[in-house]
């Protein structure tokens, strides 16, 4: 993040991406050649950057937090493991494509509010088909509160509007339903953006936190510090998160390295803050 790029002549097969601004249902999306990696693509949606994707790698994730994502999955899951998983908020479904390459018998389901968006990544990166990855055109909550009990292993919340991530995706009501549908021993993993005050991430450590008996955060030390803008990750379960050693070394060892933080700090980082309700949630859409 925050190199440059762009800059070659697009050599892309028929079908496959080619740098340009494209037309969608929300406004506009951008993709964009990356000049750092020669096989690299980077998504950008109204103007913001959402998304990266290795053509040739899809085990190779550029955004760290999608990383920590993936040390934390990991720490739980075998790669023979049959994971349901539930991506709220699609993008270019980088995490979905490496989900599907670390976990082959996966099956995954990636809600996605613009069906344009969808149509064009499907198209320009080749994604898995159906039912190893489906791509579901809707807004996330209301396509959660349709979903059968106990039949996610994972759910990850990755949706933004602009720089924010919708306010009904965040509040007690919501993180309910999550719980509802992950099945015993499953993890719900947001991607929280917050500035340096970091009032929105105890806001929603505290709600996910009342929601579930177990609760983590991974983020690197600067963010938890309250010094910059950035991702912190945020876990809840119905059992421990976080109490692999090996989570801490993978984690400390990242390019970006990061802390990840125990249930109990978790709880005292939230503090006395506020848990986030719907009557307090304005209606934006998010998918």
């Amino acid at each position: 993040m925050g190199r440059q790029r762009g800059g070659r002549t697009a050599h892309a097969a028929v079908g496959g991406p080619v740098a340009g601004v494209y037309p969608i249902d929300t406004g506009t999306c951008e993709l964009a050649e990356d000049n750092v990696n020669p096989h690299g693509w980077v998504l950008k949606v109204n103007g913001v950057e959402s998304s990266h994707i290795d053509l040739t790698d899809p085990g190779h994730l550029d955004f760290e937090y999608m990383r920590w994502m993936a040390d934390l999955i990991g720490s739980r899951w075998e790669r023979t493991d049959r994971v349901r998983a539930l991506h709220l908020g699609g993008g270019a479904c980088s995490l979905a494509r490496y989900l599907s390459a670390t976990y082959p018998e996966a099956r995954q389901v990636v809600v996605e509010l613009d069906g344009k968006l969808a149509e064009l990544v499907r198209q320009w990166f080749d994604l898995p088909r159906a039912p190893l990855l489906r791509l579901r055109v809707g807004e996330a909550r209301a396509v959660t509160e349709t979903l059968t009990e106990s039949s996610r292993d994972l759910i990850i919340r990755d949706v933004f509007a602009g720089n924010t991530t919708p306010a009904p995706l965040t509040t007690l009501e919501f993180t309910g339903q999550v719980r509802r549908v992950l099945a015993p021993g499953g993890i719900y993993v947001v991607n929280c953006g917050d500035t340096r005050d970091l009032v929105k991430a105890r806001r929603e450590a505290a709600t996910i936190g009342s929601v579930f008996p177990h609760t983590a955060v991974i983020a690197d030390p600067a963010m938890l510090k309250g010094r910059r803008y950035g991702n912190i990750v945020i876990a809840g379960s119905d059992v421990p998160l976080g109490d692999d050693p090996a989570l801490v070394r993978r984690l400390l060892g990242g390019g970006v390295p990061a802390h990840l933080w125990d249930d109990s700090q978790v709880r005292s980082f939230a503090g006395a803050a506020r848990v986030l309700l719907d009557a307090e949630a304005s209606p934006v859409e998010s998918g």
